[in-house]
């Protein structure tokens, strides 16, 4: 009997992907068995092979078991749960409940290379407020134990005591992994932003030195959120926390930050090619003498008429202007004589002052190719909108009814998303601390303002509160989304055209174990213990499951994101869904026939998932389903 293959349940393997990546560089390093020859890789390498002793780089306790953790493949799932989403059927934003480690295991095959910005405001360690895993190597099972989805076992999420002895190297465990899990959903030209304190900036640096690379460190931005300062710090008033930067490669291009309302007060003046503001053209500070910059000293002539310029005198009222400074003495133009001469157009003469003296500047326009200029953030990021303070009292207006401590101003979100991301595409922003949700909040915010298509996807643990009306942060996070929401909605209620309706809607999941019962290998091979296993897997879909539960475990372990276009339909009677128009099919019928698979064979998908179940033993029509598709080049596997 021919079988169809399984489909495979795990989350996406990161070591055979590293693997295919040498031997397809280096194919002389294959072995058998797609396996990597070591002795020869370091042959082919040469040189570049470091074999001494010591190496440069960090290292600290557990260093080693974070890449066993990251090896180690998820077999966990995520369940819709339409009740508590908002626009369930249509919205491309996900809000997802559960341990951030194991949701971007399960991530990693459908949102491989698919995310433009990560912001991610991690615990700063500081002995109070850090939750992590006691076992590392059972993280869906500590997380299950965590949540009262099964029995707990003594594994719980704590604090991270300062008086500890790995007090340093059990955050930089719990971060390592995150990170490079992290990196692996990044795009190209995607970006990373880290918020922190000095407590463990030091160590967050290097760690994503060797995450990203050094040489895609960009910037270690200081954040003025504070501007009376903490009293709470030995000697100094701390103002500000950190933000690292780091991007993906080279191929990173920032979309700019909007200019300011006091900057765009500047450009005052207009003509028939848009608003513009005076640069004066002649050149100020270093190297600004006509003795340094003998080429830059030359006259231009301004018709007093219209302000229009020329390198030549082209009439007697011409008026000459030589780049003179305010001593009398002789100074230079920014631009040479041939730029001046090919950009006539975008200079204008002006009297300056009451003596009937002019000078010549540039029109620096606002808007180029129709887009409104855009400019770099600083070094140092301050305003008054970045306040804790302030956004503090921003949230509490929005959520009179609880208390959360120091949340993140949504106008600096709002400016990293828009220096990060296009609104002109679908630009994807992940979040995996997401706290109470400020990140999503920016993001509609920001939509709104340009008319932007951004997404987003939040993680967060369902941390318990001591909050009366919220059992958990998560919840938090999904009510304050879904406030937000309201608010927009209600203020542009009658405002927008038929059919013009932005994504303001969130789909939410929540990590728990796979709907399918999996083989335990590490079980007692005893004879009673043999014929357990084998009875559940008889039935081996998990009690309560529904059919869209197992439906989305398919979709992301299929490489699918969640919000995928799903259609269910009727084929020869029984209901399956068509998913991504029609590219792949699913049945979960637990009665196919032959009719069916045939029905199925002629819609033509690229891909066709059943239950095995639906076979009810019937092996003579698994290798007749086999067959079918085979002969209609579909890839079959049966779950």
């Amino acid at each position: 009997m021919t079988n169809p293959e399984p489909l495979d349940l795990t989350s996406h393997n990161i070591p055979a992907d590293k693997t295919a990546e040498l031997l397809r560089l280096f194919p002389e390093i294959r072995t058998e068995g797609e396996q990597i020859d070591f002795d020869k890789l370091k042959l082919v390498l040469g040189g570049t092979i470091d074999v001494g002793r010591e190496h440069y780089g960090m290292t600290w306790p557990g260093k080693a078991e974070c890449f066993k953790t990251i090896q180690s493949p998820s077999m966990g799932t995520l369940l819709p749960v339409p009740d508590e989403s908002v626009e369930f059927d249509t919205t491309e934003n996900l809000i997802i409940e559960g341990d951030n480690l194991e949701v971007l295991k399960l991530l990693q095959k459908a949102y491989l290379g698919k995310v433009k910005m990560i912001y991610i405001d991690p615990p700063y360690n500081t002995g109070n407020d850090f939750i992590y895993p006691d076992n590392y190597t059972e993280s869906l099972q500590t997380y299950l134990e965590y949540t009262g989805q099964v029995d707990a076992e003594g594994r719980k999420f704590g604090t991270n005591s300062d008086t500890d002895g790995r007090f340093h190297s059990r955050w930089m465990n719990m971060m390592y992994p995150r990170l490079y899990l992290a990196r692996n959903l990044l795009r190209d030209d995607g970006v990373i932003f880290i918020s922190i304190d000095d407590n463990e900036v030091d160590n967050l640096r290097k760690i994503c030195s060797d995450v990203f690379g050094e040489e895609n460190f960009i910037a270690d931005i200081a954040v003025v959120n504070n501007l009376k300062g903490r009293n709470d710090k030995r000697y100094i008033a701390r103002a500000n926390e950190r933000l690292l930067m780091f991007v993906k490669s080279d191929e990173f291009e920032e979309s700019g930050l909007r200019l300011p309302e006091e900057r765009l007060s500047e450009f005052e003046e207009e003509d028939n090619i848009g608003k513009y503001r005076l640069l004066g053209l002649r050149k100020r500070g270093g190297a600004d003498t006509r003795e340094l910059r003998p080429k830059m000293f030359f006259a231009i002539y301004v018709n007093p008429d219209d302000g229009s310029v020329s390198v030549e005198k082209t009439a007697k009222h011409h008026i000459e202007v030589w780049p003179r400074k305010s001593d009398g003495s002789d100074g230079c133009w920014r631009w040479g004589f041939t730029t001046v001469q090919s950009r006539t157009i975008s200079l204008i003469g002006r009297a300056v002052g009451n003596e009937g003296r002019y000078d010549v500047f540039e029109k620096d326009y606002l808007e180029t190719d129709g887009e409104i200029r855009r400019i770099k953030p600083k070094s140092v990021m301050a305003g008054t909108d970045y306040s804790t303070d302030g956004a503090t009292k921003s949230f509490r207006e929005l959520m009179p009814d609880m208390d959360f401590s120091n949340p993140k101003s949504v106008p600096f979100l709002r400016d990293l998303v828009s220096y990060s991301t296009n609104a002109s595409e679908e630009d994807l922003v992940l979040d995996f601390f997401a706290g109470s949700g400020t990140t999503a909040h920016a993001v509609f915010e920001l939509n709104k303002f340009d008319d932007g298509n951004r997404r987003f996807i939040l993680i967060q643990l369902p941390e318990p509160t001591e909050e009366k009306a919220f059992q958990t942060i998560a919840e938090i996070t999904k009510e304050r989304v879904r406030r937000v929401i309201k608010k927009l909605n209600d203020a542009e209620a009658g405002q927008l055209p038929m059919g013009e309706k932005q994504d303001r809607g969130f789909r939410v999941f929540k990590l728990a174990e796979s709907n399918f019962k999996t083989w335990d290998a590490s079980a007692s091979k005893d004879g009673k213990a043999l014929e357990k296993q084998l009875e559940l897997h008889i039935e081996h879909i998990r009690d309560g499951r529904t059919s869209e539960d197992i439906l989305y475990e398919i979709l992301l372990k299929s490489g699918f994101a969640l919000t995928t276009p799903v259609e269910k339909i009727e084929v020869a009677g029984k209901s399956a869904y068509s998913v991504a128009n029609g590219g792949m099919l699913i049945c979960l019928e637990k009665e196919l026939t032959l009719e069916v698979i045939r029905a199925i064979a002629e819609m033509k998908p690229q891909r066709v998932v059943c239950l095995d179940l639906g076979f009810a033993g019937n092996d003579q029509l698994k290798t007749n389903a086999v067959q079918i598709f085979k002969n209609k080049e579909i890839v079959f596997k049966t779950v």
